[in-house]
């Protein structure tokens, strides 16, 4: 269990215990599913830094041979980067703000912010996928200032940063921890907030049943689809307020676009 952890489990704990909840019950579910999410990390640590990084890293790169499934998703996070990018270019400001990108991956976002002129903090839960991204930074051509790439648990992430951007990573943490995931990237916020999740409706609890949402045969990490009014109810109890949304859909591509900034 890490550290975050275990204080979130003493904390429930505490909270329970003034309420009359007998607190060796709750400890025990407490426990259970701090657990859980120090395994999910884990789980999601090792893949992207073993055969996940391959997968993925052909799936970010515009030469990566790929199968149609592959492409599909590409094109689909592509879609994605393009809209937030369109939207800050619409707003014309980015030039010297600072900008932490969680859940950086290989750079698709952080580069092309970077390149306009932001100051860029990047991290993500893989060295493999860290590596990367710093690769890409130093073959970049025309970067001014290059971002600062790392490795960390989005839990770990400190500081305070005019727009956070967190892109395609919600899918890895379990609905109850939304919104504490949620609130954590609030608070490194000055200004604005932009996060993408895949949007749990009927149709798309349908598709992930039959397994044609998240297709492929090696797939070892868990889903999660998060319905999008918990979400904005989540950015609302940080304090922010939705200013823009985008939708995403392909064939094996699914994501909400949201930004908010700070009331």
């Amino acid at each position: 269990m890490t550290r975050f952890n275990a204080v979130l489990a003493v904390a429930l704990c505490a909270r329970a215990s003034a309420f009359g909840v007998p607190s060796r019950v709750t400890a025990a579910r407490v426990s259970r599913r701090a657990v859980c999410m120090s395994n999910d990390k884990a789980v999601v640590r090792q893949y992207f830094n073993t055969e996940g990084f391959d997968r993925w890293n052909r799936i970010y790169s515009e030469d990566g041979e790929v199968n149609s499934v592959q492409k599909d998703i590409r094109n689909g996070h592509q879609q994605t980067v393009d809209k937030i990018l369109a939207w800050i270019d619409a707003d014309a400001n980015i030039a010297e703000k600072t900008v932490c990108d969680a859940g950086c991956g290989v750079g698709s976002l952080a580069l092309p912010l970077a390149a306009r002129g932001a100051r860029v903090t990047a991290s993500d839960i893989s060295d493999a996928m860290v590596a990367e991204a710093a690769r890409r930074a130093d073959l970049a051509p025309g970067l001014a200032i290059k971002p600062e790439f790392f490795a960390s648990d989005l839990s770990a992430l400190s500081g305070k940063y005019n727009t956070v951007t967190c892109v395609d990573v919600m899918i890895h943490y379990p609905t109850e921890e939304m919104a504490g995931m949620v609130a954590h990237l609030a608070s490194l916020a000055e200004k604005r907030l932009i996060i993408s999740f895949a949007p749990k409706t009927w149709y798309y609890d349908l598709l992930k049943g039959f397994g044609g949402l998240f297709p492929g045969p090696s797939k070892t990490t868990r889903a999660y689809l998060h319905p999008e009014e918990d979400v904005v109810a989540a950015l609302a109890a940080a304090g922010f307020s939705t200013r823009r949304t985008e939708m995403t859909g392909t064939n094996f591509y699914f994501s909400r676009l949201l930004e908010a900034e700070r009331d």
